[in-house]
């Protein structure tokens, strides 16, 4: 038995190393009552009427005069240093209202309170910038007050199905939620017609508008959004969706499509490049013409449904794989058998009713497979031929197909007092067996082609016969050109005032590469230290020698323009390698520029090979092409009959504009090619093309050039190219697949280029410059901020961007306090000549004549380069 003495020394041991200890506990838990004390006062006291509204004191044990974070958060909240974060009490039995006051939670993400029996109406949320999430689905809130969607900048998720709403129109705000990936209000009692802002909305996935009152024509601006998910199905009350579905073309992206129970009508689209498309609702509509075969040989396709339209042509045979509501009886097929072909005197009807874009008239009286027996306007001989087509007063709209050419037995034609415009096709004056036809109160025009002496033909009342195509009207969307007869006059330069609009046009395609580019390009320089292939000394336009590298032949093929001035005609001489080669001249419009043979466009851009393309828009294709002294080249070649009745002398005149617009921020136009359909355009290539990917929009305008700039600085970033076809169909274009990256940090930290060393200062630096970006990028001119702005961003971060150690390899000899161009200067003298050329040295003295603008410091931009300089 231990001594007292010792027993006690021993105590005092023990007890004299308890005193730090203690004390070390104590602090550390009077540290942990004081950060449990510091939840924020306007939470606490958001909580509380939060609480006692939702009657969650009593239903969740919510202790309305306690801390809502400490000790422990209440059941369904959730709490992040001091601040609520979530509140996420959805289906839990509640029946009270919302407090107003949720909208001072600051710091709130996700707003939880679907499928409870919650009440009176919905309270603003507006300025909650950092919620994501608001599901309010099934529940009873009355209303939804102005303003409730402003402000939700981060917002990707709006879930209001299932509420007895008071009547109300989707409002402009929700079109300013740019993070917005998924809007639900599917039976919410909207009105109105769709907004075209839906079309605007960069991150938009999925738009659910089912069992609601809306009704009008679904606006075309739609096929802007990249859907994968849309449901217009089911419209009630009043008001049904109508017109016809062309806004679906651009939309390959969807997934799920229901548009069924509506009052849709015309053709179905073409179908092609709906890759991922599986599941189809069209049942219940007024939808005619043939079931088109990129419908039928949908691979992803699973469930469709087309029952009671008025569709026509043959029975379409769908796979096994697709389960398909296809009544029988509901349609217009000519046999009930799939895949069984229609008479052929049924197939040419159908051709003659898609120039009126099959309409419904017709779709409902042409049934069976004789036309000879009930099909309404058809008239036949004992022999079963078609002799008459009466279609006089059926409201018809279009134009007139030159199928009608085909039907060698017609006899009379009866097309009068409809809507009908464009020209009269050729084929009709060709008919043998033709003695009346009569066009008569009409919008016809063009040139009548020459009938027969014997045909009776009346013309009265179609104002333009014989004239050009009308100028359409102001908010007209012309004036129905855009004819399947082919037969316009294709001259539309007798009208006037169209040369400002087209002379932009052109010139939109290649706007960009602003004096801004400068600054973003020595910052990104000093992250990537890339290398660039030689571009090539830029020749004077009026000598050029193309070496025709891939005709197969070794001789060169010489263009030289023998002159010409700014204000009058020029003589070009083309000498060819092929066929012959005797020289020839081409007269050329005002200008100067050559024209150049569609033989050496083909020869330098690889016969327009796919690995040439260097982008797409929505006038045509860019390709690169290289002459034989290494100048680049673009060849942008627009798409045949994209321009519609602008026709050859609009397009002269849009080369004469352009070849006098001088700007330091557009590419030089070398020349241009005129070949039968083909309208090509020669421009100097600079700068790898980044902004030939921005599409043609018609005006040149600082907004062009800030989209433009946007899609450099996300390459610069990710060190991926604007338009990657290497890449999956949702990932190809940079534009669309960085907006997604954005939404997430840690997919946008992956998203940034690897050779980025990325440490917490370099990723807020680069994020700083990818939020700009994104705003520079956004779909609609409006929400695009001006270059100034963009120079206000990017010089602030100037100074954080310069290497540690100015002599460093990284400084490549450039003092950053000296000028942008004496900057670019120095950086192309420091650099090997093989990877700088005429075309760096074009742009940095272009940048010598603006030097005036810059000024020497970076802070200075915002005084000095205004929107005005950046046009």
């Amino acid at each position: 038995m231990p001594s007292p003495t010792a027993s006690t020394a021993g105590r005092r041991r023990r007890g004299g190393g308890a005193g730090p200890w203690c004390a070390a506990v104590i602090l550390v838990l009077a540290l942990a009552v004081g950060a449990a004390a510091q939840t924020s006062p306007s939470d606490v006291e958001a909580m509380r009427a939060v609480a006692k509204a939702l009657g969650a004191d009593k239903t969740l044990g919510w202790d309305t005069a306690g801390d809502p974070c400490s000790p422990k958060p209440w059941d369904g909240v959730s709490c992040e240093e001091g601040r609520v974060t979530r509140i996420q009490v959805g289906k839990r039995g509640l029946k009270g209202t919302l407090a107003p006051e949720v909208r001072n939670l600051s710091e709130l993400t996700r707003l939880e309170v679907m499928l409870n029996e919650l009440s009176g109406p919905l309270p603003s949320l507006s300025g909650l910038g950092k919620l994501v999430v608001l599901l309010a689905h099934n529940c009873n809130f009355t209303s939804i007050p102005p303003g409730f969607f402003s402000d939700l900048s981060s917002i990707a998720q709006i879930d209001i199905d299932h509420n007895p709403f008071a009547p109300w129109r989707l409002p402009a705000d929700i079109g300013g939620l740019a993070s917005l990936q998924n809007f639900s209000a599917n039976s919410a009692n909207v009105i109105g017609n769709i907004p075209d802002f839906f079309g605007a909305m960069p991150s938009l996935l999925r738009l659910s508008l089912a069992d609601n009152n809306m009704s009008g024509p679904v606006p075309e601006s739609l096929s802007g959004a990249s859907l994968v998910q849309l449901w217009l199905n089911n419209a009630n009350g009043g008001g049904k969706f109508n017109g016809s579905i062309s806004f679906l073309t651009n939309m390959t992206s969807l997934q799920q499509l229901w548009l069924q129970s509506n009052t849709f009508t015309g053709p179905l689209p073409d179908f092609k490049g709906f890759d991922n498309l599986q599941d189809l609702q069209l049942r219940d509509n007024q939808f005619t013409g043939p079931v088109p075969s990129t419908l039928v040989n949908l691979k992803a396709l699973k469930k469709l449904t087309l029952t009671n339209n008025l569709l026509q042509g043959p029975t379409p045979n769908f796979p096994k794989s697709v389960t398909v509501d296809m009544e029988d009886g509901t349609e217009r097929f000519c046999l009930p058998n799939p895949g069984v072909p229609c008479d052929p005197r049924v197939n040419l009807l159908l051709e003659v009713a898609a120039g009126f874009m099959y309409p419904k008239k017709l779709a409902d009286d042409w049934k069976g497979n004789d036309p000879c027996n009930g099909f309404t306007g058809v008239t036949c001989n004992a022999t079963g031929n078609i002799t008459t087509l009466n279609f006089i007063n059926m409201g018809l709209s279009g134009s007139i197909s030159p199928s009608i050419g085909k039907i060698v037995t017609l006899e009379r034609l009866n097309l009068a007092n409809n809507n009908i415009t464009g020209t009269v096709p050729k084929e009709l004056a060709t008919l043998p067996g033709l003695k009346d036809v009569d066009l008569s109160n009409n919008n016809l025009y063009g040139e009548l082609p020459t009938f027969a002496k014997n045909v009776l033909v009346k013309t009265d009342g179609n104002p333009n016969i014989g004239k050009d195509a009308p100028a359409p009207t102001a908010g007209s969307g012309g004036t129905g050109s855009n004819s399947p007869s082919g037969g316009g006059s294709g001259n539309s330069g007798k009208n006037g005032g169209s040369s400002s609009t087209s002379a932009g046009v052109i010139a939109g395609s290649v706007v960009g590469a602003v004096a801004g580019l400068g600054l973003i390009g020595a910052l990104g320089f000093y992250c990537y230290k890339r290398k660039q292939k030689p571009l090539g000394r830029v020749q004077s336009p009026h000598a050029m020698v193309v070496h025709p590298r891939h005709s197969g032949s070794d001789d060169m093929v010489k263009i030289t323009v023998a002159g010409g001035n700014a204000n009058g005609g020029a003589r070009v001489s083309e000498t060819y390698s092929h066929g012959s080669s005797d020289p020839h001249e081409i007269r050329v419009p005002d200008g100067g520029n050559m024209v150049i043979s569609i033989q050496v466009l083909r020869n330098v851009t690889n016969n327009f090979s796919q690995e040439n393309i260097l982008g797409r828009g929505g006038f045509g294709t860019v390709y690169k092409g290289e002459l034989h002294d290494g100048t680049k080249i673009a060849v942008k070649r627009m798409e045949a009959g994209v321009m519609g009745n602008k026709g050859l002398n609009e397009f002269k005149s849009e080369i004469a504009v352009l070849t006098k617009v001088r700007h330091r921020n557009l590419v030089s136009l070398l020349g241009y090619c005129l070949d039968g359909n083909e309208r090509i355009l020669v421009l100097l290539l600079v700068l790898s093309s980044f902004f030939l990917f921005v599409n043609i929009t018609g005006r040149v305008t600082t907004k062009a050039d800030v989209f433009s700039f946007g899609v450099i600085l996300m390459e610069l970033i990710t060190g991926r190219r604007a338009l990657d076809e290497t890449q999956p169909e949702d990932s190809m274009h940079l534009v669309t697949w960085f907006r997604r990256m954005q939404l997430n940090k840690d997919t946008f930290r992956k998203a940034i280029d690897p050779v980025i060393d990325l440490d917490e200062e370099t990723f807020a630096s680069v994020s700083t410059v990818a939020e700009l970006a994104g705003h520079c990028c956004a779909r609609e001119p409006h929400q695009r901020p001006d270059m100034g702005h963009a120079v206000n961003v990017l010089s602030t971060l100037s100074d954080v961007w310069k290497p540690s150690d100015p002599d460093s390899d990284d400084s490549y000899g450039i003092d950053l306090d000296m000028t942008l161009p004496q900057a670019l200067k120095k950086w192309q003298a420091f650099e090997d000549s093989s990877h700088f050329d005429g075309a760096t040295s074009s742009f940095v003295a272009s940048l010598d004549n603006t030097q005036t603008s810059i000024p020497t410091r970076p802070p200075g931009f915002a005084e000095s380069f205004t929107s005005a300089d950046g046009r």
